[in-house]
Parts: structure tokens; sequence; C-alpha cells
């Protein structure tokens, strides 16, 4: 009999454990696809999609100090500041990391196009924080390398 409710206690604890495990996996595939979705906003400036994920409070910090707010990277989108040729994670290289209602997107980015009539192509690291709020995940804190040069 003891060893039936031992045995009982130990698959009570490996379903709970799979549950989580099985939860952060579907969370970390959430917050990879909502990353990618909305870089792809980012890359046609989809002011309205780029609107639906970012956080209330959302900052992008840029790999040379300088910061922009959420309304500072919508009201670049509906003007078309920035147009991309390129706004693409590179293969293979976006990991997802999940703290409880935390997530950490990290991946590098080959981005290229115009702003302000001069051409850019460089690649950089960032890095994209989300939340889990109640009306899902938001992003609320980016982070971009400096540029990188061409043997990284």
């Amino acid at each position: 009999m003891t060893y039936g409710l031992i045995g009982m206690v130990v698959l009570t604890a490996g379903l709970a454990l799979g549950g989580v495990e099985a939860s952060s996996n579907v969370d970390r595939q959430t917050v990879a696809n909502l990353d990618r979705t909305f870089q792809a906003a980012v890359k046609v400036n989809d002011a309205h999609t780029m609107d639906r994920i970012l956080g209330k409070d959302m900052v992008l910090v840029l790999g040379n100090g300088t910061s922009s707010t959420r309304e500072e990277l919508l009201s670049e989108s509906r003007n078309k500041e920035i147009i991309y040729e390129r706004q693409d994670e590179d293969p293979n290289t976006q990991t997802v990391r999940i703290w409880g209602d935390t997530a950490a997107v990290t991946a590098r980015l080959w981005v290229k196009g115009v702003t302000k009539g001069v051409a850019f192509d460089r690649h950089l690291w960032f890095s994209d924080i989300y939340v889990r709020t109640p009306q899902g995940w938001r992003y609320v804190f980016g982070q971009a390398s400096l540029h990188l040069n061409d043997k990284t």
C-alpha cells in the first residue's frame, strides 16, 4: 500500500511538471511566432499590427544608447520613414526563454533599406522582452546591438 501511495505521488508530480513544460513550450512557440510577426510588420510598415503587439509603455534602446518609445516607432511606421528591403531574422538564430509571465527573444537580424535617402545594409543582434497580460503577450522592451562587422 505504501508503495502505491508513493507511486501515485510521483506520477502526479511527474504529470504536473510535464504540464508545466508543455505550457512553457506552448508559450515559447507563441512568443517566437509573435516576434516574427512583429518583425514582418516592421518590414512593411504595418503600424496596425505593431500597435496590437506593442505594450503601452514599450521602449526600444539601440546600441548607441538612443531610445524610441512605442509612439515614436508607430509614427515612424505610419510615415514610412524607413523603407525596408530586408527586416528578417537570420535563420536558426532565434532563442526564446520563458520565466513565468516574462519572455525574452534573442536573434540576429538582417536589415536592409533606405532611411532619409541613405541606404543601409547590416546585421545586428536584438533582445525583445514580452510580458503576459490579460490581453495576451505584449512586447514591452527591446534592445538592439551596434551593427555587426561583416565577419560576425
